[in-house]
């Protein structure tokens, strides 16, 4: 499952990284579909992300405003912040008990914790294609959501 979250990341960072061809207009410019435009979804896949996680470990659920980060280099240092978090998570909580129960404080339902973790790998991925129809649209070629070649998985000694 880490492999999948680094993935995310990975391919988080090469959607940061083709934002800068972009000028500030046509990164915050409302899209169809998905939750605004390019860079509020890019924030909103960090944001959601964290507080899933958050609510697994049973922290304290943040709830930043986009207005607060509405410029690139800002959910840059957002999604950076959040994820050494995470990492930190990964290798001092693994493994997860992935049939336990826990209610995130903006919902009345309880999940399984495993249920949550597959969310959230489904949720980043689901967007990522959104931004990619949007790079279509611009005529601009979308970062590859290509897993294999990204050297994350490791078979004996070499890496995939």
């Amino acid at each position: 499952m880490l492999t999948l979250f680094r993935y995310n990341w990975q391919v988080r960072d090469d959607w940061f990284e083709w934002c800068r061809q972009l000028s500030a207009e046509e990164l915050n410019a409302s899209r169809t579909g998905g939750v605004g435009g390019i860079l509020e979804t890019l924030f909103h896949i960090a944001d959601v992300e964290y507080s899933w996680i958050c609510v697994i470990q049973g922290k304290e659920v943040k709830d930043p405003l986009f207005s607060d980060y509405a410029e690139l280099d800002k959910v840059m240092a957002l999604s950076e912040e959040y994820r050494r978090g995470l990492e930190r998570f990964f290798q001092e909580e693994w493994p997860v008990q992935y049939n336990e129960f826990v209610t995130p404080p903006w919902m009345e339902k309880q999940y399984k914790k495993g249920d949550i973790l597959n969310h959230v790998i489904a949720h980043e991925i689901h967007h990522i294609g959104q931004l990619s129809v949007w790079a279509r649209d611009l005529n601009l070629p979308p970062v590859s959501a290509n897993l294999i070649g990204r050297r994350l998985i490791k078979y004996d000694q070499t890496t995939y």
